[in-house]
Formats: C-alpha cells, sequence, structure tokens
C-alpha cells in the first residue's frame, strides 16, 4: 500500500488568465503533468467572479460545490445549475463553457480524467470510509471540513488536506464531517 497525505496548507495558488479566482492543484497523474498532458487532475478552485471556463478539449470533468451558494454553468449553450453544496456534477471539458455566481465567491473540487485514459467516481460521505485504489488507478479523500482521522496511525486530516493511495486501502478514513472520496480508474 502507498498512500500519501497532501497539506492544503502546501498548495500553491495559481490565478487564473481571467482574474477571475485562483486554482490550487492537489494532486495529479502523472505528478507535475502540464494541463495539455495529465491523465487525471483534482484541484480546489476559489471563484470570485463570473467569466469563461477554460477549455479542456478530450477531458469529462465533475465539478462539486464545497463552500457558497453555488453556480449556473452554461455548458455548450446548456444551463446547468449547481446550487446544492456537496453534490458532483459532471460535464465535458470540451464545449464552451460560462460560470456566473449565484450569490457570491464559491469554492470547488474539480476532477478531471483525459477520456479514454482515466475515469473517475466521485463521492461525498461522511463518516467511515474505506479510500481503495483499484488496479493502476488511485484513490483520493479529500476533507471538507476538519477532523478525519485514520484508523491506526496519527494521520489527521484537517479540511481540505487530502490523502492519496496508489494502491489498495490505507484502512479506514473515520471523518467528523464531510468528505469528498475520488476513485480514479485506468479506462
Amino acid at each position: 500500500m502507498m498512500a500519501r497525505v497532501l497539506r492544503a496548507a502546501d498548495r500553491a495558488a495559481t490565478p487564473w488568465k481571467n482574474g477571475g479566482g485562483v486554482t490550487r492543484e492537489i494532486a495529479a497523474h502523472p505528478e507535475g503533468a502540464p494541463l495539455d498532458a495529465f491523465d487525471w487532475r483534482v484541484s480546489l478552485a476559489e471563484v470570485t467572479e463570473d467569466g469563461p471556463f477554460s477549455s479542456f478539449p478530450g477531458v469529462d470533468r465533475t465539478l462539486t460545490v464545497v463552500e457558497g451558494a453555488g453556480m449556473d454553468l452554461l455548458v455548450g449553450g446548456e444551463h446547468h445549475i449547481l446550487d446544492e453544496p456537496h453534490w458532483p456534477h459532471d460535464f465535458p471539458g470540451d464545449p464552451e463553457t460560462e460560470g456566473r455566481l449565484l450569490g457570491g465567491p464559491v469554492v470547488n473540487v474539480n476532477v478531471m480524467c483525459r477520456r479514454g485514459r482515466t475515469s473517475a467516481t466521485v463521492a461525498v460521505v461522511r463518516g467511515t470510509v474505506r479510500p481503495a485504489a483499484p488496479p493502476g488507478g488511485a484513490a483520493l479523500a479529500i476533507a471538507l471540513e476538519d477532523g478525519a482521522v485514520l484508523d491506526g496511525t496519527d494521520i489527521a486530516l484537517d479540511r481540505y488536506d487530502a490523502l492519496l493511495t496508489r494502491e489498495g486501502t490505507p484502512g479506514v478514513l473515520r471523518t467528523h464531517g464531510w468528505a469528498l472520496l475520488v476513485t480514479l480508474s485506468e479506462s
């Protein structure tokens, strides 16, 4: 089993080209891959203004609002209202996409997978979870609130800290609040 704790405090903020927010990469594969070469990428985005989303041809996206009132995404001319926190929403990265804030700034977890290489299952959970990486894949558990603990270890996750597992499972993660679990599989 290979598991690694990824601390929120260690993530650098990357401003968006349009000035509408910043992104902090949580994890990607291959690690350090540029935006046009990742198989998968998970990031935390702070959105402060309405505006266009970056285009990601050949990429499937899952966006989960974790703070704020939500967004109205206009994806290829179709409205997608994301007004429920902790509700993963899938959409393709190919079409032109605009985001409109519904009531002030939001924080989103964004999961992106290169179509034909990787796929993701995203769930928001509370309580006891066993993050398990499928063969050749990965599992990422992100604490959305303080107080997640990995049984039998001294590993504790604060808000937005993550536990990345590449093989098997590191054991039982007990959350005192919400957590987002991303399971990434090779296609």
